[in-house]
């Protein structure tokens, strides 16, 4: 193990400083690279992820210089549009940024959106305060020190105090050759009294290669901040992808999550909302679709330490072929967070005989006078439903697809750009035929 990590240092010394990256970013990442070797995958409940390759990769890129308009993929140009003026979106392909635009009034305003080396360079007070501080720790287990060693994409974004952003900010992110890893690290900042609506897509155009993916997402919001955040995961089947989600949210605060989480390859994703403050509010969405022989495991945390803090958690998900599911669905009211609400809905479609979903609903309170509730259900499609439909002259298939959309709704509708909602509707079409 000891010539490993010597072997990692010189590798992480030379692509580090190929990115021209500062010197403390240096040193952070061959510290999370020795912590790495050290520390064991983390625990994931009724999920053996032990034989699973989350850290082996063949051929690795390190951030690098930008691609051309003519190179972007139509899956990409598809879901953002290149020629309006009052756009704002980021998009990378593989670890190089491809295309990033920001309105001037929003840059006059001090909102910052830039690549995430960028950010550790140009930005590096703002970059010290939060990467990995509050919300996501380096230390965690052994995937958190593998991403802050290799993390080599992502994007931060910054909204100053007082700032709030009517349009919705986009980012694309491209795995184009599955066999590089995507290391991406999102750093989401909303200062206090602002507001922010961020949108997001993970795309694969490498559809037969295999890799693997680490993702880690911090989103922070600061005293009295709104947060809407909406994403998209569609990689493909060779992809193992670890996804770690988390919020942190001040006093008066709320993040609104509306996740779609459609990978093709096997699958942990973990969100956690941490309610810090007093009268925060954590909202929690999530549709699945899984199908293949693919193993997913979506934990959802909602976790309350602030007074009269709110968390709600809806996760839908449908299974086919010989797919299996697990959601963990935890709503945690910590000792001090009186007057504080939980609750929590996590519903399972099944499709197929040899398809699994199992809902795991739980409620930890360690304090008086809250509120706090749970349901969760495995089945099929509700036959009466379909009865009702068919008997309206409805196909039996159609019926089925309609019964499916409809319990996919209510995280799909939240998604605020047009253009991604319409792509997530395609991909679960093309998931349930």
């Amino acid at each position: 193990m000891a010539e490993n990590v010597i072997a990692g240092n010189d590798f992480i010394r030379a692509f580090s400083e190929d990115a021209s990256e500062p010197t403390f970013l240096t040193e952070s990442r061959l510290a999370a690279w020795k912590l790495a070797s050290e520390l064991d995958l983390p625990f994931v409940d009724k999920t053996k992820i032990e034989r699973w390759n989350f850290t082996k990769f063949d051929t690795f890129e390190g951030a690098s210089t930008g691609i051309s308009n003519e190179e972007l993929a139509e899956k990409v140009t598809n879901l953002v549009d290149l020629d309006n003026q009052d756009a704002n979106y980021y998009i990378q392909v593989d670890a190089r940024p491809a295309r990033l635009q920001l309105k001037k009034e929003l840059r006059d305003k001090g909102v910052i959106l830039t690549d995430i080396v960028t950010a550790a360079k140009e930005h590096t007070d703002l970059f010290k305060q939060y990467f990995m501080k509050d919300a996501v720790q380096v230390d965690e287990h052994k995937l958190t020190a593998f991403h802050a060693a290799l993390v080599n994409g992502g994007v931060f974004l910054y909204v100053p105090k007082n700032v709030e952003i009517t349009e919705p900010i986009q980012t694309i992110f491209v795995q184009a050759d599955a066999s590089k890893p995507l290391v991406n690290h999102v750093l989401l900042v909303a200062d206090d009294n602002s507001s922010v609506t961020y949108v997001e897509n993970y795309v694969s155009l490498d559809e037969e290669g295999a890799g693997i993916a680490n993702i880690v997402e911090e989103v922070i919001a600061c005293q009295n901040a709104r947060i809407t955040f909406g994403a998209v995961d569609n990689l493909s089947k060779g992809v193992t992808t670890y996804v770690n989600r988390r919020g942190h949210i001040g006093a008066d605060s709320s993040i609104e999550w509306a996740l779609g989480l459609m990978n093709d390859g096997d699958t942990i994703n973990e969100n956690v909302t941490n309610l810090m403050g007093d009268g925060s509010t954590g909202d929690v969405k999530t549709v699945t679709v899984g199908r293949g022989k693919q193993t997913q495991n979506v934990t959802t945390r909602v976790t309350h330490y602030g007074k009269a803090s709110t968390g709600t958690i809806l996760s839908h998900g449908v299974m086919k072929d010989k797919a299996t599911t697990i959601f963990n669905g935890i709503g945690h009211i910590k000792h001090g967070a009186s007057k504080s609400d939980a609750q929590q809905e996590s519903r399972v479609l099944m499709l197929s005989k040899g398809a699994r979903g199992d809902a795991n609903p739980i409620l930890l309170i360690d304090e008086n006078d809250v509120v706090a509730g749970h349901a969760a259900s495995v089945g099929r499609v509700d036959p009466v439903q379909l009865f009702y439909l068919m008997s309206r002259g409805i196909s039996k298939q159609e019926a089925e697809r309609l019964v499916i959309h409809g319990f996919l709704d209510p995280v799909v509708k939240q998604l605020p750009i047009e253009g991604v909602k319409v792509m997530l509707k395609e991909v679960i079409e093309g998931k349930v035929r």
